[in-house]
């Protein structure tokens, strides 16, 4: 797919990754670079200027198709050796992989829908920002996790400037990198819009030594943040992970620097796309095939499926899915109404993630799949009997909403931060214990992902609001 750049003297049609990389190279077209509003804005060139930018583009083709054939090949040869017990992170640095505690312990701390740069030209914005930092130190200074999970949504991409939007990941991962912690992402609808693309999210954010964050599937309908991550156990001897961890992109949000005939936004689809499926169905099987044996593993996504929506129709029990349930009807994967510029509804619900819904049910040992996206909710449920309008047919598979964590993006409910935590012990019975804990300190709605979940009976959860002083 390529990108048009809207200019009665200067018409070129580029490669999406050529743009790309124009773009990064020589700077944005316009001289006003926030585009929220198209209002008043005039294209930077002429027709000289339209030469050189040519030459200058082909000249940066050529750059990125010899840069990408090298990758290519020391990707595919570094591939080949690199040993499992081992992190290679895509900036160069190795890290000793992850692992249980030797008390035989696996912790993880979620942090979603952040909304960092969200209004920035405003006294409020800024202040958002400074507060969902907050909640960050304040739950990690109460929990011990050995991973942090940023599941989708870091940025409100809608309101950045071109020169700065991916600037915000260096705010958002400051008391992970204080702290030594590792932590690895999923991107969300915000991510991508006309000022902001995942890519760049992508490249700041593994610029960290502690960023986990890879892309391990291309496509055009691939997103960026889909791959997987090995967690090895207390025994420092053994090869095998105790368990995995998939991280898949649901996509959404509007196109990078890309506008449509009318000089509107592109909304990019925001469901788990074919490619990724093929290659997790792929991956997981081969894993299956390397260990000889079924390994546990948990999953985050940004944009629930639409199991979560067909069992919210159920009713949500406040007691047996304790957690808050004001985003009712939800929005999953598959509906979309428009973002920033765009209005109106971009893409309504017709089975998109049927692919993607029948391959986590086809995943031997997957215990719970973390979602975040529609901020109102944080409850999970046991996906184990046929849903109203669904013809899949669950078999016991936990699906989760995490907690806003963010003062960023719409709703005041009470911020936090959900946590996993495993052992290896509980692993053996298909367990997962998990608790939201909030900005206030208080732990909200601890439960157990174990066999009975969803007819055991827990303390209802309080609904409660905070906002900017």
């Amino acid at each position: 797919m390529s990108r048009y750049i809207p200019d009665d003297r200067c018409a070129l049609l580029l490669p999406r990754a050529t743009w790309d990389q124009y773009i990064a190279d020589h700077g944005p077209l316009y001289k006003d670079e926030k585009l929220p509003q198209r209002t008043g804005i005039r294209p930077n060139s002429s027709p000289a200027s339209c030469r050189a930018s040519v030459g200058r583009a082909l000249f940066s083709f050529l750059m990125v198709a010899s840069g990408f054939l090298l990758a290519s090949f020391v990707l595919i040869r570094g591939l080949a050796a690199w040993p499992f017990g081992v992190q290679k992170r895509l900036n160069g640095t190795t890290a000793a992989p992850l692992r249980f505690t030797s008390e035989g312990t696996f912790q993880i701390a979620v942090f979603e829908d952040l909304h960092f740069g969200e209004a920035e030209n405003t006294d409020w914005g800024p202040e958002q920002d400074v507060y969902s930092t907050k909640v960050m130190n304040t739950v990690l200074s109460i929990e011990s996790p050995q991973l942090v999970v940023l599941n989708g949504d870091l940025i409100t991409g809608e309101n950045t400037f071109l020169s700065n939007s991916s600037s915000y990941v260096d705010q958002i991962v400051q008391p992970l990198v204080e702290r030594g912690l590792s932590w690895a992402s999923t991107y969300g609808n915000h991510d991508s819009d006309f000022n902001l693309s995942r890519e760049a999210i992508f490249d700041r954010e593994t610029s960290y030594a502690n960023c986990l964050t890879n892309n391990m599937v291309v496509g055009d309908d691939a997103g960026v943040s889909n791959y997987y991550l090995p967690v090895f156990g207390k025994d420092v001897n053994s090869s095998v992970p105790a368990l995995l961890i998939w991280f898949f992109d649901s996509r959404g949000g509007n196109y990078f620097q890309e506008l449509d005939a009318e000089g509107n936004e592109v909304p990019q689809p925001n469901w788990v796309g074919q490619s990724v499926v093929d290659w997790f169905q792929t991956t997981k099987a081969e894993l299956a095939q390397q260990y000889g044996t079924t390994i546990p593993s948990i999953a985050f996504v940004h944009i629930p499926v639409n199991a979560m929506a067909a069992f919210q129709t159920m009713g949500v029990n406040s007691q047996q899915e304790p957690g808050i349930n004001d985003d009712n009807p939800l929005a999953q994967q598959g509906y979309a109404e428009g973002q920033g510029t765009v209005s109106g509804n971009v893409f309504t619900y017709s089975g998109q993630d049927i692919p993607f819904m029948s391959a986590l049910l086809d995943t031997s040992g997957l215990l719970a799949v973390f979602s975040g996206h529609d901020h109102g909710d944080d409850w999970c449920f046991k996906w184990n009997t046929t849903l109203p309008g669904m013809n899949l047919t669950g078999n016991g598979l936990n699906l989760c909403f995490g907690r806003h964590s963010g003062y960023g993006g719409y709703g005041s409910w009470t911020r936090g931060s959900r946590q996993i935590f495993i052992t290896e012990a509980d692993l053996e019975n298909s367990v997962v214990e998990t608790w939201v804990t909030l900005e206030d300190s208080n732990i909200s709605g601890k439960v157990s992902l174990n066999s009975t979940y969803g007819s055991d009976e827990y303390p209802v959860v309080a609904d409660t609001d905070t906002g900017l002083p």
